[in-house]
């Protein structure tokens, strides 16, 4: 039997695990075990570990232990995003258009101006084979972006924190877009039409007075697996399962459902599953081949640090400004264009969605890393750059 000082201690290990800066912490941390370890003399440790595989075969779901971080434990991440989402456009900031059109906006601009960027210097550098990474520098990872806001931003206006977190939700909605229509391979209907069954119903159950928490998972397992089998990336099973959790109380609740189940996973999304993914994303192996500058040199590397830190920055902000400028859409009365410039730097940070679409992008191992080693150099100085702004503002 559980006591009372058990459930206040488990009560507390929840509310740590799910603070922003909390979120930030652990998967900074598992990003540099993974490249200590992957550049350590117990590297080969590491791939073994990363390539062990494990699941059913008949259900061609045996996988690598990374291959279950980025398909398995990152659609629970996936989830979250779908809640969130779903919250901010029935209920939150999105959903008054006209109040949400300029991050909106922003978010959009945030992502042409990288992908221009990336193209541009692969062709100038003359690798088009690694053309199929052009998405990489348009993502924004909302944990380690809100978490460098939390912990340098304080007394900085709320409008602030508003516009980074619409705009970064509208950037992970657009990012889902990009996964599921260029980086789907093999495309079965059967098995996505059976997934999108199986989403139907957690819909339908979800909406119920009742709905059992274990058909529920069940529901969303079957869902995620056939998504799996059909060709389309797992993820997207978990933003459309999110997409159908009501946002507005039913059966006369006084807690959204959204809420209720946001509060339930975070947890688990924050605390195992991002850091997980991190662990064994970030792994880039410096040491083997040529050393570090056969990965250096690879092209992908200024495009991506280029894309993240300067694409993000004029995209967000140089859409701003002309949106502001040239329509009668505004920004808050308590920011102003020059507030953005912090905010600019924090989308940059690319770390968790831009890892699972280099993996997602190239089939050679060169690319890969050079892609990975790019993302974590840009976010490192895209956050450092941003908490130096931010600490000016505030």
């Amino acid at each position: 039997m559980t006591t009372p000082s058990e459930l206040n201690r488990r009560g507390r290990l929840r509310r740590w695990v799910t603070l922003e800066t909390t979120s930030g912490v652990l998967l900074l941390i598992a990003a540099v075990l993974a490249l200590v370890w992957a550049n350590s003399p117990w590297r080969e440790a590491y791939q073994a570990l990363s390539e062990f595989v494990i699941g059913p075969e008949a259900l061609h779901l045996d996988l690598s232990l990374a291959k279950w971080a980025a398909d398995g434990l990152l659609a629970v991440f996936f989830f979250i995003v779908g809640v969130e989402l779903k919250h901010e456009i029935v209920a939150g900031s999105l959903r008054r258009p006209r109040e949400a059109a300029v991050p909106v906006f922003a978010a959009v601009g945030g992502m042409i101006v990288p992908a221009l960027i990336y193209v541009a210097v692969v062709t100038a550098l003359r690798d088009p084979s690694a053309l199929g990474g052009w998405a990489i520098p348009t993502a924004t990872d909302i944990a380690f972006a809100i978490a460098v806001l939390a912990i340098f931003g304080r007394g900085l206006p709320r409008a602030l924190r508003t516009f980074l977190l619409t705009l970064a939700v509208v950037d992970d909605l657009l990012a889902i877009i990009v996964i599921a229509v260029f980086y789907t391979s093999g495309l079965s209907l059967l098995w996505l039409g059976a997934s999108l069954v199986a989403v139907a119903l957690f819909a339908f159950v979800v909406r119920s007075r009742r709905p059992a928490p274990w058909l529920l998972l069940a529901l969303a397992l079957a869902a995620w697996g056939l998504m799996h089998a059909s060709g389309v990336h797992a993820t997207i099973a978990g933003v459309l399962l999110g997409f159908m959790v009501p946002a507005r109380a039913v059966h006369g609740e006084s807690e959204t459902r959204t809420h209720r189940y946001e509060h339930a996973v975070r947890p688990f999304s924050s605390g195992i599953a991002l850091p997980l993914f991190a662990f064994f994303s970030a792994g880039v192996s410096l040491v083997d081949g040529d050393g570090p500058a056969s990965v250096l040199a690879q092209p992908v590397v200024p495009a991506i640090v280029l894309g993240l830190v300067v694409g993000k920055l004029v995209g967000v902000l140089g859409v701003t400004a002309l949106v502001t400028r040239f329509t009668p859409l505004r920004l808050p009365d308590s920011i102003g264009l020059r507030d953005l410039l912090p905010v600019g730097f924090l989308t940059g940070i690319g770390f968790t969605v831009s890892l699972l679409i280099a993996e997602l992008s190239f089939p050679d191992a060169g690319h890969t890393a050079g892609a990975k080693l790019a993302i974590l150099l840009a976010s490192f100085l895209a956050a450092c750059l941003a908490a130096v702004f931010l600490r000016w503002d505030a």
